[in-house]
């Protein structure tokens, strides 16, 4: 299969190209990518993303910033980083990227633990990966010619803890070569809907 790796140069994404690759040919596209650089917070620079690269069979979204803070000093600024990042640059992959998605094709979305676990100071996170989910769950109903869409869900990462390690505190971390096999089951299985955890 032909699949698009969005923010694979990122610690997630590597993983997920390094798995896939073993099966599928990748592209890889992120923000720094001489080949295919792709900013997700401008609806254009997706559009371009698409244009250039064609038809693919998945489209895997490891991408998007948010903001770690409290909610008593944090701005709507602040809390439209991930709104404009993590968010709309992920559904906007999928509303544009539906039309480049061929039959039977995947998206596959990241979301976050923040979803389920009760951590202050990413309350960003918490708002964004549920309005995610909610979009992929009612995006199953709704995608045609066979095209699935599903999320993983990921905790901290091992690799991630040198930094928000003090935001995770008692919690387990996963390498991120145990969260790419999420992404590889999305891509490689049959589910639609489908939220996959890896906690």
């Amino acid at each position: 299969m032909k699949v698009i790796v969005v923010g694979a140069s990122g610690t997630i994404g590597q993983a997920v190209v390094k798995e896939l690759a073993q099966r599928h040919d990748i592209i890889q596209a992120s923000r720094h990518n001489v080949t295919h650089p792709v900013d997700i917070t401008r609806p254009e620079s997706i559009a371009a993303l698409f244009e250039k690269v064609g038809p693919v069979d998945a489209v895997v979204a490891a991408v998007g910033d948010i903001h770690f803070g409290p909610l008593a000093e944090m701005t709507g600024e602040q809390f439209r980083l991930g709104l404009n990042s993590k968010l709309m640059g992920q559904v906007e992959l999928v509303l544009q990227g539906q039309r480049f998605l061929n039959d039977g094709g995947s998206f596959t979305l990241t979301s976050g633990i923040a979803v389920d676990a009760s951590i202050r100071n990413i309350v960003n996170a918490s708002a964004v990966n549920r309005a995610l989910e909610g979009f992929a769950v009612g995006s199953a109903l709704e995608l045609s010619r066979g095209q699935r869409i599903n999320v993983v869900s990921p905790t901290v990462l091992t690799e991630s803890m040198p930094t928000y390690g003090p935001y995770f505190v008692g919690f387990e971390s996963v390498p991120a070569a145990r969260v790419a096999l999420a992404y590889a089951r999305s891509v490689d299985g049959a589910g639609t809907g489908k939220i996959y955890r890896v906690w």
